[in-house]
């Protein structure tokens, strides 16, 4: 088993990317509002971002503004949704899915490895969905035989610095092979990790463990 490792000191937080670029009280409402497709109150809002009332209306009314928030007012109450066709609030949406729009470009550059592995899987906490600002991105990558190809490791090393680079998170990326997997499985702490899901990049995954999403 071989693992291959690029550090760096920048780190994204995937599981608040909104909020991670938009920092304070605008980021908080727009991650909020990127994750429903329903009207919500001003007040829910503001519960649901952790921040006053008052504070959440003032940045409400702003957005209103900008055009990037509809708001309605029925009865006492203001009603307020992001406006999806909106191009600004398209970029937050997207910013709010920047999980999947990551994975979408490590598989485009994982395609490029040669020789292909068996399989190149995600796995621990991006995979999972909760990896924050200082987080690794674990990647297990199964090659092919029993012994080392030389191009390959370029290859995956070459496929790490440029997700490091996508991602903008350390990518930690360990390599066994095919016959070093039974041994791997017998490792519990590791394999468990695993067992958890894992999100698979390219290849097929061991049958072991099961796929999230």
């Amino acid at each position: 088993m071989c693992a291959i490792n690029y550090r760096y000191t920048r780190a994204m937080d995937f599981a608040r990317p909104v909020e991670a670029l938009i920092p304070g009280v605008q980021g908080r409402v727009l991650a909020v509002l990127a994750n429903t497709d329903s009207e919500l109150t001003m007040r829910t809002v503001a519960s649901l971002s952790g921040v006053s009332s008052n504070r959440a209306s003032a940045v409400l009314n702003h957005l209103v503004s900008l055009g990037v928030v509809q708001r309605r007012e029925v009865g006492t109450s203001a009603l307020v949704r992001l406006v999806r066709e909106n191009e600004a609030a398209r970029l937050v949406l997207e910013c709010s899915g920047l999980r999947s729009l990551v994975l979408r470009r490590f598989q485009s550059e994982a395609r490029k490895i040669k020789p292909a592995p068996m399989c190149l899987v995600a796995f621990g906490s991006f995979a999972m969905g909760e990896a924050r600002e200082g987080s690794d991105i674990d990647v297990l990558a199964v090659t092919r035989g029993a012994g080392e190809n030389a191009q390959q490791v370029e290859s995956l090393g070459h496929w790490s610095e440029v997700a490091s680079s996508i991602s903008g998170n350390p990518v930690n990326l360990i390599r066994i092979t095919e016959v070093e997997l039974p041994k791997l499985i017998k490792r519990g702490s590791f394999w468990r990790s695993l067992s958890k899901g894992v999100v698979l990049i390219v290849g097929t995954p061991p049958p072991q463990v099961k796929v999230i999403g």
